[in-house]
């Protein structure tokens, strides 16, 4: 399976932006989707996650109500809205593939994302 983000880009405090994951190749042998990041000088880690067969989504405890995951099953893509940007959100953005609950198989280049005060 092949990943490719968009949507990155510089944005201010308060304002909104839309990632979108590309998936192509062998789609139908996808079990989750999921967007990580990784600021500068920090570890990667989890935003959040959908179910490749329906809308179970989970998130990290940080981000509730702020994040959003959703999938367009007509371009198999997978979103992330992210609403009322900080500028701690500012990080390359990834998303990834599995094809198990325990494995992320395949991985995207990653997007910027940059967030001004």
């Amino acid at each position: 399976v092949q990943l490719v983000e968009s949507g990155g880009g510089l944005v201010q405090a308060g304002d909104s932006l839309r990632l979108s994951c590309a998936a192509s190749g062998r789609t139908f042998s996808l079990y989750r989707v999921g967007w990580f990041r990784q600021a500068p000088g920090k570890e990667r880690e989890f935003v959040g996650r959908i179910l490749w067969s329906g809308d179970n989504t989970v998130y990290a405890d940080s981000l509730k109500g702020r994040f959003t995951i959703f999938r367009d099953g007509v371009k198999n893509t997978v979103n992330l809205q992210m609403n009322s940007l900080k500028p701690e959100d500012t990080a390359v953005y990834y998303c990834a593939a599995g094809q198990s609950k325990n494995s992320w198989n395949s991985w995207g280049q990653g997007t910027q994302v940059t967030v001004s005060s």
